[in-house]
């Protein structure tokens, strides 16, 4: 039951739809008599809600309702009656009310719909859609076993100055085959290639400078109190760009403009949506390269808002456009703003510029592989490579089950045993001096088969083994979802959390493969399951529980690269405790007050302050 028309609050509010019992539970962690509590309530309700700001004595904002019915409020602490109210940073977060959004139904509230859209239509005239298919498209994850609940509202492209239907003209006009969605990369690339050579003149395609225009829609969204999720690459598997309460969607892929290259400082400024291949790509030819080294498709944006690195340029949610530190490679100039971005997944804001550190391509490089009775024996060796001092560039470690898959995949004969692989970098000297220090490390832990290729070709194809590992997987069991893991714990509790998860591993009956990160602790299991047997689904989560419980035991962490989204929240209490949560809630609070940046994500619902 509520107190509140469902014919004309059909649609449920976005910010945070805070239940009763949150605000009895908050309000007995504060006493605070009846009588003032309804002192409270009854002045509020005479003064407009304003949304989540306010004074400090401003407790509760609840919606304006009879005082008649204050006493049958106050009477239902011992039961589950709720009413909607409006976000408060003195209260609980309530469970998100799920819905699937369908063709014609919306999550902004009935009454400002139509106004809020003529407003982004004002600002981005018809870089914008609310077709279902693209909303489906981009609330549907990409690559996550996460099961989207709700699409997004509407769907923004800050950076065209064109609607998909024109796309589509242009695409019929030139038989160029369009896919339905404005980030399939090869059709853009494609018309950007026509708007060169032989551009239509009733159409164009105009590649903008989009801060101001991101800047705009979060003014908007945050007037009207409607929920934003940033969308990149699409390559995050925890969730991250699930519509958990609709609102509008903000496709960054197309803002890749490299902006500024300073080859002497070594550093590079661009726009979020490129990815990290691309401007490896553009780097090269200056003897430079970004060296982190993610998986494909990932782009530099979303690899900040999962904790790469990088000073920024953040739009917050009132459309506060922060920098977040200078250009210098070092300062200790106030708080560390790019720390507190850099991992916050689009809920304190959305980067829109980042600064990036480079480093020289080395002269030279060796990679190299070797075969191990266990993975035991494996993590041991990554563990010792490291405690020697080699400067060792990457050290992958893959399972027998992974080498398998490989070679299903690849059509390869490799041999399907526990495998370590590696890269030396710096002079040829040094690497070469490198490769035979960590093939003496091999033989002494009971390694085999220790071989290295330097051919530039031959480098590239052995890489592309480990840079194919999930599709791999995918082609042993086509029809399958991967639940992966993404543990990571203290080096030396490396071998240790590895073997007691193959264990486990070994013993069910999915299929399961492990690949690591072994130079610093992070290992993934790819576990696949048929999403139509609920029984194999049980399973995925009761091994990625064991993992996860196993390396926080052992110091780690539930997330080592992937970031929280919504598939991590539950493990972050056990992690961090409820006062870290807390403070991560403040801060929330205090940069995003309506709660409309990316609601639903990091912080679990239940955290109260």
């Amino acid at each position: 039951m509520r107190f509140v028309s469902t014919a004309k609050y059909r649609f449920c509010s976005f910010s945070s739809s805070n239940h009763f019992l949150g605000f009895l539970r908050s309000s007995s962690s504060s006493p605070v008599s009846a009588s003032a509590a309804t002192a409270a309530l009854s002045s509020h309700s005479s003064s407009p809600s304003g949304g989540g700001g306010g004074n400090g004595n401003q407790h509760w904002r609840f919606m304006s309702w009879p005082s008649a019915l204050l006493p049958i409020a106050f009477a239902a602490s011992a039961s589950y009656f709720y009413l909607d109210q409006r976000h408060s940073p003195a209260h609980c977060d309530s469970v998100l009310d799920h819905r699937y959004g369908g063709m014609e139904t919306t999550n902004i509230r009935e009454e400002v719909y139509e106004v809020f859209i003529d407003e982004l239509r004002n600002i981005l005239q018809n870089d914008m859609t609310v077709d279902y298919d693209e909303r489906y498209f981009h609330g549907k994850p990409q690559n996550s076993f996460h099961k989207s609940a709700n699409v997004p509202d509407v769907v923004v492209y800050p950076s065209w100055n064109q609607s998909a239907a024109g796309i589509g003209s242009i695409c019929r006009n030139y038989s160029v085959q369009f896919s339905g969605h404005l980030c399939n990369a090869k059709a853009i690339n494609v018309l950007i290639g026509l708007r060169e050579k032989a551009w239509s003149p009733k159409v164009s395609i105009l590649l903008i400078r989009s801060q101001d225009d991101v800047q705009k829609i979060i003014i908007a969204c945050n007037k009207y109190k409607v929920p934003i999720v940033p969308y990149g690459g699409a390559t995050s598997i925890e969730g991250h760009t699930l519509a958990t309460n609709g609102g509008v969607c903000i496709d960054m892929s197309m803002m890749k403009e490299i902006k500024a290259l300073h080859i002497e400082d070594m550093d590079v400024v661009v726009e979020p949506g490129i990815g990290w291949m691309e401007l490896n790509e553009y780097l090269k030819p200056y003897g430079l390269f970004f060296p982190l080294d993610p998986g494909p498709g990932a782009t530099i944006g979303g690899m900040c808002a999962t904790r790469c690195s990088g000073s920024l340029a953040v739009v917050l949610g009132n459309g506060d456009v922060v920098k977040t530190a200078a250009r210098a490679r070092k300062s200790a100039a106030g708080y560390d703003l790019t720390r507190l971005m850099i991992g916050s997944e689009g809920t304190l804001g959305v980067i829109t510029e980042v600064t990036l550190r480079l480093q020289r391509l080395p002269q030279h490089s060796v990679v190299a592989m070797c075969n191990f009775p266990t993975v035991k024996d494996a993590a041991d060796v990554s563990i010792a490579t490291m405690l020697s001092g080699i400067q060792v560039s990457r050290v992958e470690l893959l399972d027998e089950v992974m080498m398998h898959a490989i070679n299903i995949a690849n059509g390869k004969k490799l041999p399907e045993v526990p495998t370590l692989m590696f890269e030396f970098a710096g002079t040829e000297a040094q690497a070469r001096e490198q490769t035979l220090l960590v093939q003496k490390i091999v033989s002494e832990h009971n390694g085999s088969d220790f071989v290295y290729v330097e051919d530039p070709e031959a480098k590239i194809e052995l890489w592309k083994i480990r840079k194919e590992a999930l599709w791999a997987c995918f082609a042993m069991a086509p029809n399958f979802e991967a639940m992966i893991t993404d543990v990571c714990v203290p080096l030396s509790k490396l071998a240790d959390c590895i073997s007691k998860s193959k264990q486990i591993l070994d013993a069910s009956s999915l299929l399961c493969t492990v690949i690591a990160h072994a130079g610093d602790g992070n290992f993934h299991t790819l576990i696949l399951f048929d999403p139509e047997q609920e029984e194999q689904k049980r399973e995925a989560e009761r091994l990625n529980h064991f993992m996860v419980h196993t390396a926080l035991s052992m110091e780690g962490t539930c997330t080592g690269e992937h970031g929280v989204g919504t598939g991590k929240m539950k493990y972050l209490e056990e992690e961090l405790g409820m006062a870290a949560l807390q403070t991560m809630k403040r801060i929330k609070t205090a940069l995003d007050p309506n709660s409309i940046m990316n609601p639903g994500k990091i912080i679990p619902p239940h955290v109260c302050i």
